[in-house]
């Protein structure tokens, strides 16, 4: 497995390879690797990839001033060894002085349609940083394809739209929640909780089985009494229909339900796809 941290020398590397007519796959990551992340792995290779890029970059134009990007867990010799295990041909990681210059000045944004809702409308520029830095690793790397995970539901959401809207050509793949045994989905930042407070989250996955098609605003309010039961603050517990975003009265083909709380410190989403 080869490893860059230099990004001009990674995109040397991948335009060679794809000359050479390798189908090139990335596979974005902020690193604090799991399971969930390495079925990304697994999904570039089902889709015949012969060479799998795993960023891992702690992004911090995604973070605002008051979340958690200098407490945000980061092991790169781990994640090295599970990239390895799992497949991957290389691994990228950069820093913040090579992926933005000191004067750096162009962002890609959406204009609101996708990303001025649920995590968007609570987390400002969270979504600019977002697009800013997939479309920057989709330049360097020039895969045919990309592999982003369900559990960020509004932010495949919106990587769709800007490959389609900016004409990258490149295929979206959206790989499905992994979720522990007990059902809680995997997420990095599931190492901040307590044993308590992993308790209290099952009620997130729980909430989701046990909704229907159907009307929703009853269902609403039986989650949000679950979730508040079970100690958790609730950010927002919202159906939408899963291409505009937009909100939905009623459960049916094609709806999302997304979740976002607070368990203690740690603010945690999940959501249900109904295909």
């Amino acid at each position: 497995m080869k490893t860059f941290s230099d990004p001009q020398r990674l995109q040397k590397w991948c335009l060679g390879r794809r000359m050479a007519g390798a189908k090139i796959a990335l596979v974005p990551t902020m690193g604090a690797l799991h399971e969930g992340h390495l079925s990304l792995i697994a999904a570039a290779k089902r889709r015949g990839a012969d060479e799998i890029v795993v960023s891992v970059f702690v992004n911090p134009t995604q973070f605002g001033p008051s979340e958690d990007y200098a407490k945000y867990p980061r092991d790169a010799k781990a994640d090295a060894a599970k990239c390895r295990r799992a497949g991957a041909t290389a691994i990228f990681f950069p820093t913040p002085a090579n992926m933005y210059a000191a004067d750096h000045s162009v962002w890609v944004t959406e204009d609101g349609a996708l990303s001025g809702t649920l995590c968007g409308a609570r987390r400002p520029g969270h979504f600019r940083g977002v697009c800013t830095v997939v479309a920057k690793l989709f330049n360097l790397v020039r895969p045919h394809l990309a592999v982003f995970g369900q559990k960020d539901f509004q932010q495949a959401a919106i990587i769709r739209r800007m490959e389609r809207d900016l004409n990258f050509g490149i295929d979206i793949v959206v790989a499905p929640i992994v979720r522990e045994p007990s059902g809680l989905a995997r997420s990095s930042r599931n190492a901040y909780l307590s044993d308590a407070e992993r308790g209290n989250a099952l009620a997130l996955s729980r909430s989701l089985r046990e909704l229907k098609p159907g009307p929703w605003a009853s269902q609403r309010r039986k989650v949000e009494k679950t979730l508040a039961d079970h100690g958790l603050a609730v950010d927002y517990v919202e159906a939408v229909d899963a291409g505009t975003l937009k909100p939905v009265k009623s459960i049916g083909k094609g709806t999302a339900v997304l979740l976002a709380v607070y368990d203690g410190k740690t603010r945690l989403i999940d959501n249900r796809l109904f295909a």
